[in-house]
């Protein structure tokens, strides 16, 4: 596979409506985005619109677990996102992403340029790409045998 290749994923996540909310919203306003984008996380922005953290379901899940009875309506977005955030560049390759993902057993990952949000990466997004790859592999192979 040559290096076009490879960023095929990275360049098809930039074309893509990017999703994200400002980290002076509340967590229901960070809920209710989920719910209606079916996604499973959000970048959360600065007022300088830079990334300041992720909210995850995980994150979410986690608030309710140490307090039944948080008030989602009335907590703030960052008081439960996660803060230290692994991020990429549109350069990264996606052997290299796979890797992040599993060693750090996360399933999202911003990509940032100059401090800015261009996209975001899934792990459905991955295993998309490892599809592809491998579905076009076949075919090479299959080419030469027939």
């Amino acid at each position: 596979m040559n290096s076009n290749d490879e960023n095929i994923l990275i360049s098809q996540l930039l074309t893509r409506n990017l999703i994200s909310i400002n980290e002076n919203k509340t967590t229901y306003n960070a809920i209710k985005l989920l719910a209606k984008n079916s996604i499973g996380a959000l970048p959360v922005l600065n007022d300088n619109m830079e990334l300041s953290g992720i909210i995850s379901e995980r994150d979410i899940i986690r608030e309710i677990s140490n307090n039944l009875s948080v008030d989602f309506k009335k907590s703030h977005i960052k008081s439960i996102m996660t803060s230290k955030v692994i991020t990429i560049n549109k350069n990264t390759k996606s052997e290299t992403i796979m890797d992040i993902m599993s060693k750090n057993k996360i399933r999202h990952i911003p990509i940032v340029e100059n401090k800015l949000l261009i996209g975001i990466v899934s792990i459905g997004d991955v295993v998309k790409r490892l599809l592809e790859k491998f579905n076009l592999e076949n075919q090479h192979l299959k080419s030469w045998l027939y």
